[in-house]
């Protein structure tokens, strides 16, 4: 089985369509996560919405 880090990629990729369910999954993924896996989405999340500023919104669940 996937370890959650990567099963959450890519649940947040397959949703990144649409900012606000992006938005859901990303404060979900926040709540779900061990620490070093939170550390990892951030940075990740980071890169990712680079390419993507409608999604950039939701940066307000990074970090908190």
């Amino acid at each position: 089985m996937k370890n959650m880090f990567a099963y959450t990629k890519t649940i947040l990729e397959r949703v990144s369509f649409d900012p606000v369910l992006f938005c859901k999954e990303l404060e979900k993924a926040f709540k779900m996560l061990l620490p070093y896996e939170i550390e990892q989405l951030t940075e990740w999340v980071f890169s990712f919405t680079d390419q993507k500023p409608e999604l950039r919104q939701c940066l307000i669940y990074v970090n908190k």
